[in-house]
């Protein structure tokens, strides 16, 4: 019984054969493309996740990125030879889930599209409203709106908001909120959730100099100060 469809967007056949026989031993149904053009062709068809190259042969990896992203919300996991700091904080600008820096371990790689499509399928049937209906996140189809206006999230970002729209007023730590999105695992760093709350940032809060749902608490972390709707 398949679990997901997978998209793997690598033009090394032999890193692309490896991931997709891992996957399809999961029970996963994967495609596997060697170029940009083939991908963003391909996205088209539904795809639960995509697993993305970041240096392709025709379009690089990150317009590709860019270009996923105006059609659909569905967790991006790149693939890169670089592991600079301010590459991976790049890569999650552009609106990418995950990042796995190369030379990786395939089973590590499968154990991570089944967490990110683990809770992107989160079912908890109930709408949060805040500010008189300024702002609504539906967990349920995982949408939020604003002014009622639908917002579009990647699935880390939804995960991030939800997390402290959850519990108003409370301060989350940066590595909170690694462990409460990415699980306790995770390699990651400080900048990963600052990214994520830029990218929250510009498109739920009117200025982002006067923050009306995220404040940041300097020197700890962060935390939701929307006023929920009784």
């Amino acid at each position: 019984m398949d679990t997901g469809k997978v998209l793997i967007i690598e033009d090394e056949s032999k890193i692309a054969d490896v991931v997709k026989s891992y996957l399809q031993r999961e029970g996963f149904s994967v495609t596997a493309v060697l170029t940009g053009e083939a991908g963003i062709r391909e996205i088209k068809n539904g795809y639960d996740l995509v697993i993305l190259d970041l240096k392709l042969p025709d379009i690089d990896g990150e317009t590709v990125c860019k270009m996923i992203r105006d059609v659909t919300d569905i967790p991006v996991i790149m693939l890169t030879a670089k592991s600079s700091e301010d590459d991976r904080v790049k890569g999650l600008s552009l609106g990418a889930d995950d990042y796995v820096v190369k030379p990786f371990s395939a089973r590590e790689l499968t154990a991570r599209v089944k967490a990110h499509l683990r809770r992107s399928k989160r079912d908890d049937k109930k709408e949060l409203s805040f500010n008189n209906g300024l702002l609504i996140i539906d967990t349920q189809s995982r949408e939020v709106r604003k002014n009622g206006q639908r917002v579009a999230l990647t699935n880390t970002e939804f995960r991030v908001l939800l997390s402290l729209a959850e519990r108003p007023n409370v301060i989350f730590s940066r590595l909170q909120l690694i462990n409460i999105v990415q699980g306790i695992d995770f390699d990651g760093f400080d900048r990963v959730v600052d990214v994520h709350i830029k990218n929250i940032r510009h498109k739920i809060e009117d200025a982002l100099k006067k923050t009306v749902f995220i404040e940041t608490v300097y020197g700890v972390g962060y935390k939701f100060t929307g006023e929920p709707d009784r």
